[in-house]
């Protein structure tokens, strides 16, 4: 649960502003502004963040269960030994990627805490359902942007040194001097629609709707994207953090139609703040079907309490949308925390 304290605490931070002159501004690319990087559709000025946190503190909302999304004891022989493409969820948006020979970790934000501080800030809602050191050897880890439930430095910390450095950290373009500062020196950071192979795997980094900031004085100093993982015969697109936008369409003109999408279905209320930033369910499964996926796994729901609505909710909402867009619930699954999703028996299941 957010405090009245850690309200406060952030209200003080988030009077924003920029150190200098931007370091990427570039006028023959639209997204590197003069003061910082931009979206690619709707710049227009954010609500009030002030405002919220205003409605935060008068208002009083119901408990929530503190265990979050529910658990289960993760399957540690599909997970060391996996067939084919298998994606397992670790909470919120940290999804172990296996593809292709290699395991890929998406923004894995496996702390008690998102928060510059490690006593006050958005707590777990119940227990990670594999600790770090259980996880199979990491060779990617992929980042989407700065904010601190998506790039936790003590998990990177931790992932650094336990595979003695040899894990590959991809990272949107401005993230790259963050990582070395805390002694992980293998990285390689990227702008929209660039990236790198890695073993038989190529990445892609690309649009979303959203913005970032850590500090006081670093808004949108740092880029913010999805990764599009692509194998030899499959691919998996991570969407990261978004509000909806035609940015999904022009991934799938560019990149080819998805066969897993992973998209945020949380942390969406109230809409007359979240909209621009986050996605709601409904607009989830726009994504879904903007992307061309064949199946999609939600994220971002019901770990850590970033916003208004009840952390359960967020599913509910999901399965209604699919009933609205007359979609089968199981083109898009809701995962228990810890659970591993199958590619090759989702689709032999579904025909």
């Amino acid at each position: 649960m957010i405090t009245k304290l850690s309200l406060l605490l952030i209200c003080i931070g988030v009077l924003v502003g920029c150190a200098g002159p931007f370091k990427y501004h570039d006028p023959k690319i639209p997204h590197r502004g003069k003061d910082g990087f931009l979206n690619n559709y709707d710049n227009s000025p954010k609500e009030s963040v002030l405002k919220w946190y205003w409605e935060r503190w008068t208002t009083s909302f119901p408990e929530d269960d503190p265990a979050g999304a529910p658990t289960v004891t993760a399957d540690m022989n599909a997970i060391n030994h996996p067939a084919g493409l298998t994606i397992t969820w670790l909470g919120h948006s940290a999804m172990l990627v296996q593809l292709d020979g290699m395991n890929i970790l998406t923004d894995p934000s496996l702390s008690e805490r998102v928060s510059p501080f490690s006593f006050i800030g958005p707590k777990r809602y119940g227990k990670l359902p594999i600790e770090i050191e259980h996880l199979p050897a990491i060779d990617v880890v992929v980042i989407s942007h700065n904010h601190y439930d998506h790039l936790d430095l003590p998990s990177l910390r931790k992932l650094n040194m336990l595979n003695q450095g040899k894990t590959r950290f991809l990272v949107p373009l401005g993230n790259k001097e963050l990582l070395a500062k805390e002694g992980i020196i293998n990285v390689a950071e990227y702008d929209w629609w660039t990236g790198e192979k890695v073993g038989a795997v190529q990445f892609t980094f690309a649009p979303a709707q959203h913005w970032t900031t850590r500090t006081r004085f670093d808004l949108n100093q740092t880029l913010w994207g999805g990764w599009m993982i692509k194998g030899a015969t499959r691919q998996v697109y991570f969407v990261g953090d978004t509000g909806y936008s035609p940015d999904f369409r022009d991934i799938r003109q560019r990149l080819g139609a998805v066969d897993v999408a992973l998209i945020p279905i949380g942390a969406y209320a109230p809409r007359w703040f979240m909209q621009k930033q986050h996605n709601d369910p409904a607009e989830a499964v726009l994504i879904h079907q903007d992307l061309g996926a064949q199946f999609s796994l939600p994220i971002h729901w019901g770990t850590f309490k970033l916003s208004d609505e009840p952390m359960s909710e967020p599913p509910v909402k999901l399965k209604e949308a699919l009933q609205s867009a007359k979609l089968p619930s199981t083109v898009f699954p809701v995962l228990n925390r810890g659970e591993t999703f199958s590619f090759e028996k989702a689709s032999k299941q579904g025909k």
